[in-house]
């Protein structure tokens, strides 16, 4: 018989704050939340005393290098690939994956291998097809049909713009991007977005605001990343979200002014935008390299997806409600990628519970096992 898991007394943030409640978990899924639930007569149940724990849905990194980041200085700045601890260890129960940079030596299929290995190991996983470069690496040979036809492929990334390291594409091999994640989208509905790594460069996000000006895609096939690192891209970016364009910032260290992820979440909401275009990534194995003007590699830093919690703390620390904080790596990523069973604690949904302590340091993860 499938052993039950009751998690009782737990203070709960579905994100919104629940209170004390019992929680009542059988294989994958969310069976019951009430004050009190009795034990299950007949049935073999686990009961985890969930006195001074806070029960918060499984985070939600859209943005992660499974296979490792790096190379821009040399093959030994590849990064390794991921452990499926270090994501349970930062409260991740889903991790979307992609390909960066290195689109020659890394490859889809690698991509999909580490997936399917860290999903073995307890972390749901996706994947992006293609990555920087444009034309995209595929797997198929078309990003619509990556998206069609591979279960785990659900949207084309990160393709690379404004930055020294992009393909430099041109608007019409912009838009064609768009308009197969769109359409593929569509057709399998997932999440059929467009997810852009967004450099340093002076064009900033204007290929997107040509995009919306001048072709029939929704705002919503955009989703732009790395947002906030500089000022006047994360300035844009505000004004860009208010067209329906959903924004991402990472959980990497910045300079001079641009913002922090807990930053540009405070002057977001200080500004009143939409706290459902705001979502916030790790770029978890991912290398953060810096560059001189000629583009050579001076230093780099690995992310990891610890930094979404770390922001987490930084937030609630500023005074921020938990639950609110919670929502730009919970709710509104799974909702923007159509994972619609899963972000949230509700009984039917996979039960992706993550305990905290009062330091809210992860204590265990509740039930989340492979699909």
């Amino acid at each position: 018989m499938t052993t039950l898991t009751l998690l009782r007394g737990v203070d709960t943030y579905a994100p919104e704050p629940l209170g004390r409640q019992d929680i009542l978990l059988g294989g994958d899924r969310i069976l019951a939340i009430a004050p009190r639930l009795d034990t299950p007569h007949g049935w073999p149940v686990r009961v985890i005393d969930g006195d001074g724990l806070r029960a918060i849905p499984g985070l939600v990194d859209t943005h992660t290098h499974l296979t490792g980041g790096g190379g821009e200085g040399g093959a030994e700045t590849r990064v390794p690939p991921m452990l499926a601890e270090s994501f349970k260890q930062a409260g991740v129960t889903t991790a979307i994956g992609l390909l960066g940079t290195d689109c020659t030596t890394r490859s889809i299929p690698e991509l999909l291998a580490c997936a399917r290995g860290l999903e073995a190991q307890g972390v749901r996983t996706f994947v992006y097809t293609g990555g920087y470069v444009v034309p995209p690496r595929t797997l198929t040979g078309s990003v619509r049909d990556d998206i069609v036809h591979v279960d785990r492929i659900v949207a084309v990334g990160e393709t690379a713009i404004s930055d020294h390291r992009s393909s430099q594409p041109t608007f019409e091999e912009f838009v064609r991007l768009a308009a197969d994640a769109h359409v593929a989208g569509m057709m399998t509905k997932k999440a059929g977005l467009l997810h852009l790594h967004l450099g340093d460069g002076p064009r900033r996000l204007a290929l997107v605001q040509r995009a919306l000006d001048e072709t029939e895609l929704p705002a919503r096939t955009f989703h732009p990343t790395h947002c906030n690192r500089n000022r006047p891209l994360w300035e844009d970016a505000k004004t860009l979200s208010r067209r329906g364009v959903t924004i991402d910032v990472t959980a990497f260290d910045t300079d001079g002014d641009a913002p922090s992820a807990a930053q540009a979440f405070l002057e977001w909401r200080h500004a009143g935008l939409d706290p459902a275009r705001l979502t916030i990534s790790s770029d978890g194995g991912g290398c953060l390299p810096t560059f001189d003007a000629d583009g050579v590699l001076l230093h780099m830093d690995v992310g990891s997806s610890a930094t979404l919690l770390a922001t987490i703390r930084t937030l609630v620390a500023e005074g921020i409600p938990l639950g609110e904080a919670l929502a730009p790596v919970t709710r509104t990523p799974a909702a923007l990628f159509r994972l619609h069973d899963r972000g949230a604690l509700r009984p039917g949904l996979l039960a992706d519970v993550v305990l905290l302590d009062d330091r809210l340091d992860v204590v265990r993860l509740g039930a989340a096992t492979p699909r």
